[in-house]
C-alpha cells in the first residue's frame, strides 16, 4: 500500500463520531491529550485542534442563537492566533533567560 492510499486511509478512520468519542475520554479525564495522540498515532497538536473545534461546536450548539460555521471558523483562528501569540511569548523569555550573562 503506498503513502498516499494510508493517508486517505487514516483520514477515512478517524471520522467526525469517532474523533468526538476520543475528545470525550479527554475531556471525562479517562485520558489526556498525549497519550490518545501516542496511542492512536496522532500528533498531540492534532489531538487538541480537534478538541478546540469540539468546544467551540458545542458552545455554539447550546446558544440560543447559534452562529453559522465561517463565524466558528473565525472565532477558532482568532483563538488559536492568541494561543500562539503567548506560546512565542513564552519562548521569547525563555530564550533569554538561558542567554548566557
Amino acid at each position: 500500500m503506498g503513502d498516499t492510499e494510508e493517508r486517505q486511509e487514516d483520514v477515512q478512520r478517524w471520522t467526525a463520531k469517532r474523533r468526538a468519542t476520543l475528545i470525550l475520554e479527554i475531556l471525562k479525564g479517562n485520558t489526556t491529550i498525549a497519550e490518545a495522540a501516542r496511542t492512536h498515532g496522532l500528533t498531540a497538536a492534532e489531538v487538541e485542534r480537534w478538541k478546540e473545534r469540539f468546544l467551540v461546536g458545542a458552545e455554539n450548539a447550546l446558544k440560543s442563537r447559534p452562529r453559522d460555521e465561517e463565524e466558528q471558523k473565525d472565532d477558532l483562528i482568532r483563538r488559536l492566533e492568541r494561543k500562539v501569540g503567548r506560546m512565542a511569548l513564552e519562548i521569547d523569555i525563555m530564550q533569554e533567560a538561558m542567554k548566557p550573562n
